[in-house]
C-alpha cells in the first residue's frame, strides 16, 4: 500500500515526521518496504510503501493508516468532509436512474448516485499530486476523483457515462455464458456464468468489484455521471480477478473486504469532489439496493485473560484508553475484571476476545513484552484420535505397508469410475489444474497412479495406504468422507494377498478396539474390482476390498496385479482405545475338538460361528478358525471348513465323556441350519 506522507498528516492535528511515522507502523504491525522522497511534490513529502496484512484491509487507505498513528502517538483523527448538499429543485435520482440486483448474495450492497452536466478536464494541481505521489496517473477530473477517494478512504468506485448505459440504469446479474468484455485497459475477455457483472439494459459494462468496461468510460465528451459505490463478496471478485487474469487497485480491496457502513460515505464524498471540480448538479438522494448499514458489534475482553496471554500487567484504565484510541467505545465493568468493545464496521479483524488483546499488545508497545528466560509447560494427555492415527501408522508399517500423501486432484478419467452411485464428481474450474480438475472421489485413484510411477521406478512388491479426504456431489452438496485406503502388489496369488489384507485390517482394529472389534468380509459386487468384498464392523458396512480388475488396471497403465482396500476411517477411529476383558489365569485344563465339516461354497465363517453359538453348548469357552480347504476329493461347489472348539470347566478338570454331547449338539444345529457334514 503505497502513501503520501504529506497526505496522510492532512487527517491528525499535528504532523509526524517520517522518522515517526516509519517507526509507530512498523510497531503496530505494519512495516515500511519502502520509502522515497517524492519529486516535485508539495513541500517535503515522502512516498512510504506499507505492508498491510491480508486481515486488515481497514489500513488500505491513507485514513486508516492515518488512524493507527493517531491511536499510537496520542494524536487526533480529523477525518474528511463528506456533507454532500443536494440542489434544493434538483430531481430525485429515481426519475433519472434504477438498479437491479439479482445476486444480492454476491453483492449485498449497490448504491447509486447521478450527477448531470458536468465538464471534463484536467484535475487541479493538489489531486493530480496526490496521485502521482502514490504512483498513480491522472486521467480526468472524475476519474481521479474516484481514485482518490478510494486511495483516501478505500472504498473503491466507479463513475460510468450515463449517457452510454442502455436504458440508463444498471442491472447487477451474472455473465452470460461466452459474453464479451472490454475492459478499461484495452484487454478484451470471454465472461463465464459464475462471473458477476455490471450491466444496463443490453450488456455488461463492468466486472464487479474488477474492472469497468471501455464502451460506458468517462471520457471528454461525457456530461452525465453515475456514480457506483458497492459491496462484493470477496471469493467471487477473487475467483474472478484470478479466472480473467485482471486485477485493479478495486479488485485487491474487495477480495479483502470493505467497510458496509464506508459504502454511503464514500458515494457522498466522491459526489462532493465531483461537483466542486467537475460542476454539474447532484440529483437527490441516492439508489441503494441491499442490506442496511450494520450496527457495533459488541466484544467482550477479561483483563485477566489478556494479563494471562501478555505475561504483564497492564491496568485496566491504560487498556481503555488504547480501546479509545482505536474507537472501540470502550465500557469497562464496575468491578474492573472486563472491558465491553464495541467495534466499528469497518474493523473486519475484530471478532474474538483474542483480538483485542492483540490490539492491546500493538498499541502498548510489543517491547514492552518481556521476554521469558523460562517457558513452563504443561503435560497434557494425548487426544483419542492423535492416539487412534498413532496406532494406525503402527499396524499399516508393521505389515509392511508405506504411507503416502498425495495431490487431492485426478485427470476425470481416471477418477470418474470411483464415483459411488448416485453421486456426481466434484469439478473445480480453476485455471491452475487444467489438466486435474477433478477432486478424488476415492483414494485408490490417487494410490494406483501412485503405483504406476513406482513401476516406471522399477520398484516392486510395493505396499501403500494413504489416510486422507474424499469429495463427490450428492443432489448439488459437496460430500466430503474421511479414508483409509490400502494397495499392494499380488504376490503369489489374488487368494493369498486378499487374505493377508484381510489380516491386517482385523490386527488394525484388534489394535484399535481390542478383541470385540471384528471385521466381516462378505462377496459384494464393484464395478472396476474383481473378487471384490464388503468390510464390515460388526453390523455396518464400511468399505470394501478387492483385486483390481483389467479394466482398471489398463487404465492406469499397470502391468502387474494389485489388491486395493478402502475403509471409513472415522469408523476405525472411533473403536479407540481398545477394550480387552482382563481374567485369571484358569486353575484346570480344557478340552480342545476339531471339526471339519463340508458346507456349500456361498457358506460363510460367520455363518459357522453364529449355529455353533446357537447350539448352546455350556462349557465352550471359545472357536477358533483353522482353515478353508477345495479341491479333491472335495464335491464341486463345496467346500471343507475346519474349526476348532475349547471347552473348560472352571471349578473342575473336564472328562471327555462330558465334552461328547456338547460336540454332537453342535454337529446337529450345523447339520440342520446349513446343511452341513462331518468330513471324515
Amino acid at each position: 500500500m503505497k502513501i503520501s506522507l504529506e497526505w496522510l498528516c492532512g487527517y491528525l492535528d499535528r504532523p509526524v515526521s517520517r522518522e515517526q511515522a516509519e517507526h509507530l507502523l512498523t510497531e503496530q504491525g505494519l512495516p515500511l518496504d519502502a520509502a522515497e522522497p517524492v519529486a516535485g511534490g508539495q513541500g517535503d513529502d515522502w512516498m512510504l510503501d506499507v505492508e498491510v496484512t491480508s486481515n486488515r484491509p481497514d489500513c488500505l487507505s491513507h485514513l486508516g493508516l492515518a488512524r493507527e498513528v493517531a491511536a499510537g502517538a496520542g494524536l487526533a483523527l480529523r477525518p474528511p468532509d463528506c456533507d454532500v448538499h443536494e440542489a434544493p429543485d434538483a430531481p430525485g435520482v429515481e426519475t433519472l436512474t434504477s438498479v437491479e440486483n439479482a445476486r444480492q448474495d454476491l453483492c449485498p450492497l449497490y448504491t447509486a448516485r447521478a450527477i448531470r452536466g458536468v465538464k471534463i478536464g484536467p484535475s487541479p494541481k493538489w489531486l493530480a499530486s496526490r496521485l502521482e505521489a502514490i504512483g498513480m496517473r491522472p486521467v480526468n477530473n472524475v476519474v481521479d476523483v474516484t481514485n482518490f477517494v478510494m486511495m483516501e478512504l478505500g472504498q473503491p468506485l466507479h463513475a460510468f457515462d450515463m449517457n452510454l448505459l442502455d436504458e440508463k440504469r444498471i442491472v447487477v446479474r451474472p455473465a452470460a455464458r461466452g459474453e464479451r468484455f472490454e475492459a478499461i485497459d484495452g484487454s478484451k475477455h470471454e465472461l463465464r456464468e459464475d462471473m458477476l457483472v455490471i450491466a444496463d439494459a443490453r450488456r455488461a459494462v463492468a466486472i464487479a468489484g474488477v474492472m469497468g468496461g471501455l464502451e460506458s468510460e468517462v471520457g471528454a465528451k461525457t456530461t452525465d455521471i453515475l456514480l457506483e459505490s458497492a459491496m462484493f463478496d470477496p471469493l467471487s471478485v477473487r475467483r474472478t480477478s484470478r479466472a480473467l487474469r485482471l486485477s485493479s487497485d478495486s479488485s485487491y480491496r474487495f477480495e479483502r473486504g470493505v467497510d458496509p457502513a464506508g459504502v454511503e460515505l464514500a458515494s457522498r464524498r466522491a459526489a462532493k469532489l465531483i461537483v466542486e471540480l467537475a460542476g454539474g448538479v447532484l440529483a437527490g438522494g441516492a439508489v441503494r439496493v441491499g442490506i442496511d448499514p450494520p450496527g457495533r458489534k459488541a466484544v467482550m475482553m477479561r483483563v485477566a485473560r489478556c494479563h494471562a496471554l501478555l505475561g504483564i500487567k497492564i491496568a485496566p484504565r491504560e487498556m481503555v484508553s488504547i480501546f479509545e484510541r482505536l474507537d472501540l467505545q470502550p465500557a469497562l465493568e464496575a468491578d474492573g475484571a472486563a472491558i465491553t468493545c464495541h467495534v466499528p464496521t469497518f474493523r473486519l479483524d475484530l471478532m474474538r476476545e483474542v483480538d483485542l488483546i492483540e490490539e492491546v499488545a500493538r498499541i502498548h508497545g510489543l517491547d514492552h513484552i518481556h521476554v521469558q528466560e523460562k517457558i513452563h509447560i504443561q503435560a497434557q494427555r494425548v487426544q483419542p484420535e492423535v492416539a487412534a492415527r498413532q496406532k494406525l501408522s503402527q499396524a499399516m508399517i508393521a505389515h509392511g505397508y508405506h504411507e503416502t500423501i498425495n495431490f487431492s486432484f485426478v485427470r476425470p478419467a481416471l477418477g470418474e469410475g470411483f464415483v459411488p452411485e448416485g453421486e456426481g464428481a466434484l469439478l473445480i474450474d480453476d485455471e491452475r489444474r487444467k489438466a486435474e480438475p477433478m477432486l478424488r472421489p476415492s483414494l485408490l485413484a490417487s494410490l494406483l497412479i501412485c503405483r504406476k510411477s513406482n513401476q516406471d521406478a522399477g520398484n516392486t512388491e510395493v505396499k501403500l495406504y494413504e489416510t486422507a479426504s474424499t469429495y463427490t456431489r450428492r443432489e448439488g452438496a459437496i460430500v466430503e468422507r474421511r479414508k483409509l485406503a490400502m494397495l499392494c502388489d499380488v504376490a503369489a496369488s489374488a487368494e493369498q494377498t486378499l487374505r493377508d489384507m484381510r489380516g491386517t485390517l482385523e490386527e488394525l482394529t484388534g489394535a484399535l478396539g481390542g478383541e470385540n472389534a471384528k471385521v466381516m468380509i462378505e462377496p459384494v459386487a464393484h464395478p472396476l474390482l474383481s473378487a471384490a468384498g464388503r468390510v464390515s464392523l460388526g453390523e455396518e458396512a464400511i468399505g470394501f476390498l478387492g483385486v483390481v480388475g483389467p479394466e482398471a488396471q489398463h487404465r492406469f497403465g499397470l502391468q502387474g496385479s494389485v489388491a486395493a482396500a478402502e475403509v471409513d476411517l472415522p469408523a476405525l477411529l472411533a473403536l479407540y482405545p481398545p477394550r480387552r476383558e482382563v481374567r485369571a489365569l484358569p486353575r484346570f485344563p480344557g478340552i480342545e475338538r476339531d471339526l471339519s465339516i463340508l458346507v456349500a461354497e456361498e457358506v460363510a465363517w460367520r455363518e459357522v460361528l453364529r449355529e455353533v453359538s446357537s447350539a448352546k453348548p455350556a462349557l465352550l469357552e471359545e472357536v477358533a478358525f483353522l482353515g478353508a480347504y477345495r479341491g479333491k476329493p472335495i464335491p464341486k461347489g463345496q467346500k471343507s471348513v475346519s474349526l476348532r472348539m475349547h471347552f473348560r470347566d472352571p471349578d473342575r478338570t473336564l472328562r471327555h465323556e462330558e465334552v461328547d454331547p456338547q460336540v454332537r449338539a453342535v454337529l446337529e444345529r450345523l447339520t440342520t441350519a446349513l446343511g452341513a457334514a462331518l468330513r471324515v
